[in-house]
């Protein structure tokens, strides 16, 4: 097992009104604000969002410490630009519209994507990871393939949309698939034939340009890392670290594989897009799908099958015990998607699951 690589998070949030949980456009507002908290913040696509960037990492406590810094200051400045900050995967209130941030880029997708763009408001999480170059990021995202689903159930934070209960746990994941270079990646030979991909998608007018390459996982435009994009923003801080040290794992299992030459698992389309679509409808509360076995199995007992195929990168970075306690943590108490659902459950009152979700931001790790 080689050293082991840095990492980073990215995490998006949702600004709403604090009095009816409706969806306010101050992203601009809030990273002023924020600014003057030392906190730069990444205006999205719609104008009620907002994303933070860690710094590049080597351990999860130092992970964790910035999480928790950057989920407080941005609460903060949301609060004192008249909104409230939330860790969900799409708005539990029912939306008017989303409207699009104000700079030419954004502009433009929103003309070209119509609905697509306007019905935004998806929140993500993307987890970077160090690797030497961008072929071996190409390696790591085809041996990542099969983990995928596995991933999107844990963090799944995305079952009240507009009202009501989805009847998904990840109705996010849904809604993301609708632009033309989301969700699972291709297989690719080569950091070359990815690029020819991504030429072809431009050149074809199909993406506007590689900056809307959506793919779950896929080598950063700009870092020597590979980024990992299934997520759901997780509800919490802790949810957050747990995921970002299973995906390092992850990636560090990948790379050992890839040293070794170990055979990557073939994986029939049909079967990735069935995998994935359990995931997204059951998230840890069911079956999902076992890629190697073709059968359905508890997603939980997945997980686990998971961390202990990983156990060995996960004891080199000194996560092995971390892991295995955070996700029996989150099977005890649920993640976000039975977070919102209980909270849901209650009155039926969307009013409960914003107040839930927004404690659920600012919860201690």
């Amino acid at each position: 097992m080689a050293d082991i690589p840095t990492l980073g998070v990215e995490e998006e949030f949702l600004l709403v009104d604090p009095e009816s949980g409706a969806l306010v456009a101050l992203n601009r507002v809030v990273a002023d604000r924020a600014a003057e908290l030392d906190v730069e913040l990444q205006l999205e696509l719609t104008s009620c969002q907002v994303e933070t960037t860690t710094d590049v990492v080597d351990d999860i406590d130092e992970l964790r410490e910035h999480l928790v810094r950057l989920r407080r200051n941005v609460a903060h400045a949301a609060e004192c630009a008249g909104a409230r900050l939330l860790a969900v995967g799409l708005p539990p209130t029912l939306p008017h519209d989303f409207p699009v941030t104000d700079t030419p880029r954004y502009n433009d997708i929103g003309e070209r994507y119509g609905m697509i763009a306007h019905e935004q408001g998806i929140c993500g999480c993307h987890v970077h990871v160090a690797v030497p170059d961008r072929d071996t990021a190409i390696a790591v995202s085809n041996r990542l393939r099969p983990w995928l689903p596995f991933l999107l159930a844990l963090t799944a934070n995305s079952a009240i949309y507009r009202n009501a209960d989805t009847g998904h746990a990840s109705w996010r994941s849904v809604l993301w698939a609708r632009w033309p270079s989301a969700g699972p990646p291709p297989h690719f030979d080569s950091a070359d034939e990815f690029d020819a991909a991504v030429r072809m998608l431009c050149h074809s007018d199909v993406i506007r340009d590689d900056g809307m390459v959506y793919w779950d996982v896929r080598p950063s435009k700009n870092f020597p890392t590979v980024e990992v994009r299934v997520a759901d923003v997780p509800a919490t801080v802790a949810e957050t670290v747990v995921f970002a040290a299973l995906v390092r794992g992850c990636v560090m299992t990948a790379l050992d594989d890839e040293r070794r030459g170990a055979p990557v698992l073939p994986l029939a389309p049909y079967a990735l897009k069935a995998a994935y679509w359990k995931a997204a409808r059951n998230g840890i509360d069911g079956d999902g799908l076992d890629l190697e076995n073709h059968g359905a199995a508890p997603m939980l007992g997945l997980l686990e099958g998971l961390v202990d195929h990983v156990r060995p990168a996960l004891e080199v970075a000194g996560d092995h015990e971390f892991v295995r306690t955070g996700l029996a943590r989150i099977a005890e108490r649920g993640n976000g998607a039975t977070r919102q659902r209980r909270a849901w459950r209650q009155r039926h009152n969307v009013d409960d699951v914003v107040a839930a979700a927004a404690a659920a931001t600012l919860e201690a790790p």
